[in-house]
């Protein structure tokens, strides 16, 4: 167990690093001086140069590079070119709000999922199976955007039920957050509970053709008493390998969500730090996003370890 905790968490290093080193090249190949974009187009040299020098672009890219991930190791992210606030003020700010979006959405996708993918894996073959099936497939085809969009005319502009997009902060108290979040939740969840659906279809129905199930049936258990108290239990972990990487999305993946409904959240403040060149705000979040998908994968590869100690020699 020791051994196999070790290589994973090993792993999760090498690619924490293989990921800083990318986000760093990838940001610093990007076109455009941050320090020009921000002075203007009329700006002297000394200006920019001085501007430069100021927000510590200057200087080999290696030494950079270390000055920046030393830093993160020591809770400080930098500071935002554009904001002249740290990063980690910004990210504090803005997670309040993407982490429950995050939560609200999964906690939705599984709701939905979970029976839905019960009914067509307890009637494979049947009318329910083919509807439900063709409505997944419509599910994850339709972009979640189309879907934030509808949801915005239907619920927003025609019934009035709720605002149309921002967010009044969780001071206004509890309902008033949850509401503002409720929609993009619903526009976030519907293509992951489509997804997550048929994976626990295909999963049950790969379960209930093995042995112990045909036994159980023989014995007089109903079908529907055998896949939920047999079939169920032992098809939960490809389920569980779809509901860490739909986290991890829903968590770093709601750019578009938040812009539509104009939510102040972790997508939105890497958009707008892309627009105005501000670098060390994206390649901050960016890492913080992918530690996070990293973690959760990690936490997921754990838990296998742990159900299945055939797993610990791999």
């Amino acid at each position: 167990m020791i051994r196999a905790l070790g290589r994973r968490a090993l792993s999760l290093f090498l690619a924490l690093i293989a990921a800083s080193v990318v986000i760093f090249v990838m940001l610093q190949a990007v076109p455009g001086d941050p320090a020009a974009f921000m002075l203007g187009m009329n700006a002297s040299e000394d200006a920019v140069a001085a501007l430069r020098a100021e927000l510590g672009l200057e200087g080999p890219l290696v030494v950079r590079y270390l000055a920046w991930i030393s830093g993160m190791l020591g809770g400080d992210f930098g500071t935002s070119y554009t904001y002249r606030v740290p990063v980690a003020e910004l990210v504090s700010e803005r997670i309040v709000v993407s982490a429950p979006l995050a939560v609200m959405a999964l906690l939705l996708s599984t709701v939905i999922a979970i029976p839905v993918g019960l009914i067509a894996a307890a009637r494979r073959g049947g009318a329910a199976d083919w509807g439900i099936m063709g409505g997944t497939q419509l599910g994850i085809a339709v972009p979640n955007f189309w879907f934030a969009m509808i949801l915005v005319l239907v619920f927003a502009v025609k019934l009035r039920w709720v605002s149309a997009g921002g967010f009044p902060g969780w001071d206004a108290g509890l309902w008033p957050g949850v509401r503002a979040l409720l929609l993009p939740a619903i526009a976030l969840a519907l293509p992951q509970a489509s997804i997550l659906a048929r994976v626990l279809r295909s999963a049950l129905l790969d379960t209930l053709d093995q042995d112990y199930i045909r036994t159980a049936r023989a014995k007089g258990l109903s079908r529907r008493a055998t896949v939920v108290r047999h079939a169920l239990r032992n098809a939960m972990i490809p389920v569980l390998t779809i509901l860490g990487l739909q986290f991890s999305f829903l968590l770093a993946g709601a750019i578009i969500i938040e812009n539509v409904f104009f939510l102040p959240g972790l997508g939105r403040l890497i958009f707008q730090g892309i627009t105005q060149r501000d670098l060390i705000v994206v390649q901050s979040v960016t890492m913080l996003l992918v530690f996070a998908v990293i973690l959760v994968t990690f936490l997921v590869d754990l838990a296998y370890t742990f159900a299945d100690p055939r797993l610990r020699r791999r």
